[in-house]
């Protein structure tokens, strides 16, 4: 059945017909208050989250249909050792839809490749956020009025920011983007991102740790929260937490057309003193997640009853192909077969289906 697990699952034709839809929720609510009547969304959230969930929940609702599911992971049966595989054919017997954020990476990939109804990535440990990267780009969007021609700066953790590395994908597609990378060293943005991503498509990007000297020719700030959850070191976590604070002091040196973007929640990374600034986008920006939601569920359940299927990706089952990352899903479901992409043949390198570690066998 058709998901979405990544961004690019989902064409440039596909995402503007979204943007259109999600425009056309937001001014005519009216219009699609009952096209998911008798539709379940299950909401399967194994780690903490608001925005995300609630909005899902909001989006089926304002569509019509209805929501279960649970928002940690110790009210369902993952405690008690359920596979992910086995949870997802369970849920296809109860709902017509699913959303799952999960810490270990590939686990809303592997629930699409058993569910027999499509699956949304809600969010996977540090790999990607596909929903939260619709939002940003509706954000932008209405706020800029187009998707092109943009520098775009990307400030704190690029590391383990997955709206970060999904943000990234996504504009590889759109024409003259620039990205301005701004993080510590500890956490930059990882190498496949940048070699396999931006330089693969040619896109024009510079890497920096000064917010100060960044702002002036941006035309979005995309602001992350250094994420506790993600560090395996408490104090290298404490080093880092306070890397970035905009303050109304920093914005002075913006273009007055500049948009703030922030994917929430925030901790200190933006003062509250920015949030009366016309160009602080981060409350719009989540109002416009769940318009995208209502969009991407109702593109879902029609190929659903369409009987569109989810494209195969050609993968490799090799004795030398194993992942180690300690966030994969693999790691923690152990009859899971290890599968890899072949991504660069010259060079003999391979990623993990699941989370994109890579392996070289050259």
């Amino acid at each position: 059945m058709r998901s979405l697990i990544d961004i690019v699952d989902f064409s440039v034709e596909e995402i503007q017909q979204l943007l259109e839809t999600a425009c056309d929720i937001s001014e005519n609510p009216a219009k699609y208050a009952d096209t998911c009547r008798g539709k379940k969304l299950a909401t399967l959230f194994f780690e903490p989250s608001t925005r995300t969930r609630l909005s899902f929940e909001a989006a089926m609702y304002e569509l019509g249909g209805n929501v279960l599911g649970f928002s940690e992971a110790s009210s369902s049966s993952a405690s008690k050792g359920e596979s992910m595989a086995d949870t997802a054919k369970m849920l296809s017997c109860y709902v017509d839809i699913m959303a799952i954020r999960h810490p270990k990476e590939g686990a809303p990939y592997v629930a699409a490749t058993n569910a027999s109804i499509p699956v949304i990535n809600a969010g996977d440990g540090g790999h990607c956020h596909p929903t939260q990267t619709l939002a940003d780009l509706l954000t932008i969007y209405r706020e800029h009025g187009r998707l092109h021609d943009l520098t775009i700066g990307c400030c704190g953790d690029l590391k383990y920011g997955r709206t970060v590395h999904s943000l990234i994908s996504a504009f590889a597609r759109y024409a003259n983007i620039k990205f301005v990378l701004i993080s510590p060293e500890e956490l930059m943005l990882p190498k496949y991102v940048k070699y396999e991503v931006l330089e693969k498509n040619g896109m024009e990007y510079v890497e920096t740790t000064s917010l100060e000297e960044a702002i002036p020719e941006l035309d979005v700030l995309y602001m992350t929260r250094i994420q506790r959850e993600r560090f395996d070191s408490f104090d290298e976590y404490e080093r880092l937490k306070d890397s970035y604070i905009l303050t109304p002091e920093k914005m002075a040196a913006g273009k007055p057309e500049m948009r703030v973007l922030h994917p929430l929640p925030r901790v200190n990374e933006i003062s509250v003193k920015v949030d009366d600034d016309p160009r602080a986008a981060y409350f719009r920006q989540a109002l416009n997640g769940k318009f995208m939601r209502m969009a991407l569920i109702l593109k879902l359940l029609k190929e659903a009853e369409e009987g569109r299927q989810m494209e195969q990706m050609e993968t490799v089952e090799d004795s030398r192909l194993v992942c180690d990352n300690p966030r994969c899903i693999c790691s923690t479901e152990q009859e899971l077969p290890h599968k890899f992409k072949l991504v660069d043949a010259q060079r003999g390198i391979y990623r993990c289906i699941y989370c994109e570690s890579k392996k070289n066998l050259i």
